[in-house]
């Protein structure tokens, strides 16, 4: 039985479409570094799954409203509205945040430096004393937490006790609403600090040894030398602590969390907790998502102003 002419010019076309597929294939793999998109394959497929969807997923939420139990409503530009009309909880979230980073980003740039300074110099035991401060950075965050929560305790806090000892009053270093931010603020401060100092020191490192020596040469006195050499050149690193710091204030969470759960009066209440509530206390996953977009995109202008008003092209 003859086969049908239809029939055998499909097949025909079928298998010259896999032979040109199969042809394309193998010059593409001869033309390019196969192990090398392998080795890159995991990491692709990381970013995708737990990065480029979920940035894509939560901007689809900024115009919806859902409580993860019923269907996504379609709301337009409602959460944005909200959010810059009628939220006045938000902008107090808003207001403590930056209250936090007033302290913290000058308290890290100094404690920063000058620790940075001390351990750059000829003293002894500096390898000990450099793992020192740097280990409560890789501390858990909520075991630092707890931790200064029974430091600042009114009653039986050991900084408290220290106090009652030389006669001066008890603090509520949690519980008045007019320091506990800056309570918070100090101890994110002491937390990150070896991170921070970490930074200094290889920016005191990578500053040429000659320049120090003809300075010298010149007369010119150590404090000269730290505000016209150091100071300048470690311009760049300092930026880096100034905007690292500000984008880990803005994600401001585990401390108030633990330690006040944004009390006393909203006083701690930052805006990624706030956050934290719309989303989980209440199920407002739309407007959750508003908000991390939001702050998202007034860290970004922040950052950029810093870079502006703050970066110097160093000099030798």
């Amino acid at each position: 039985m003859r086969e049908h002419p239809a029939f055998s010019s499909r097949e025909g076309s079928t298998l010259s479409i896999r032979r040109a597929w199969s042809l394309l294939w193998r010059k593409w793999v001869r033309g390019h570094d196969t192990e090398g998109y392998l080795m890159v394959l995991p990491y692709l497929l990381h970013f995708l799954v737990f990065t480029a969807f979920p940035l894509a997923f939560a901007f689809v939420l900024v115009f919806h409203n859902w409580n993860i139990v019923t269907p996504m409503q379609w709301v337009g530009l409602r959460n944005l509205q909200r959010l810059f009309t009628r939220d006045a909880t938000f902008w107090l979230a808003l207001g403590n945040t930056l209250r936090f980073l007033s302290l913290h980003i000058p308290l890290q740039i100094a404690a920063a430096l000058l620790l940075g300074v001390i351990l750059n110099g000829r003293i002894r035991f500096r390898g000990f004393f450099r793992s020192v401060f740097f280990m409560p950075f890789v501390i858990s965050g909520t075991v630092v937490t707890i931790l200064w929560l029974h430091l600042y305790s009114t009653d039986a806090g050991i900084i408290n006790l220290l106090l009652t000892r030389v006669g001066l009053p008890r603090v509520g270093w949690l519980t008045d609403p007019d320091i506990a931010i800056y309570s918070i603020a100090v101890m994110a401060t002491w937390k990150n600090l070896g991170f921070y100092v970490v930074l200094v020191l290889a920016g005191l490192q990578s500053i040429p040894g000659y320049l120090y020596e003809a300075a010298a040469l010149d007369g010119a006195s150590s404090r000269q030398i730290f505000w016209k050499i150091t100071l300048p050149l470690l311009n760049p690193i300092l930026l880096l602590v100034v905007i690292l710091s500000t984008m880990g204030g803005f994600s401001l969470f585990i401390e108030p969390f633990v330690m006040t759960g944004g009390g006393p009066a909203d006083s701690t209440l930052s805006v990624y907790l706030y956050l934290y509530k719309q989303a989980f206390n209440f199920l407002r996953m739309g407007y959750a998502a508003t908000i991390g977009f939001v702050t998202a995109a007034m860290v970004l202008v922040v950052v950029l102003l810093q870079r502006r008003v703050l970066e110097r092209e160093p000099y030798y």
